[in-house]
């Protein structure tokens, strides 16, 4: 048994909301408001051409029910037409998925995202 704690999706009253934040929701809402996110990192990247960050995003989906979305999560996710300001989703994929089904039935599921500045 391990205890995580949730990222706070909730932006505080003056903060200017991210790139990454924006990701976060969408994840979020790709996952039916069933996951919490358990980690996010963010690594700057670039090409010749591009530039903009790799994330990678873990998210936990506890229940049969939240499971039940991290599946259709896990299906969707790379074909997944993203809509965030300024940003393009050039890749999308799982990387990594943990299905426990004792005591409780969990599936955690890790993906790596690659989002380009749109210019």
């Amino acid at each position: 048994m391990s205890v995580e704690t949730a990222i706070d999706l909730r932006p505080s009253r003056n903060a200017r909301r991210s790139a990454a934040d924006r990701l976060r929701e969408a994840l979020c809402a790709l996952a039916a408001e069933k996951a919490q996110v358990l980690r996010h990192s963010e690594q700057a990247w670039a090409s010749i051409t591009f530039s903009g960050a790799r994330h990678t995003v873990e998210l936990a989906f506890e229940g049969i029910e939240a499971a039940k979305a991290g599946e259709r999560f896990i299906a969707e996710l790379p074909d997944h037409e993203f809509a965030i300001p300024g940003q393009l989703v050039a890749d999308a994929a799982i990387v990594s998925v943990d299905h426990t089904m004792l005591p409780d039935v969990r599936l955690v599921v890790k993906a790596e995202l690659l989002l380009l500045q749109d210019a």
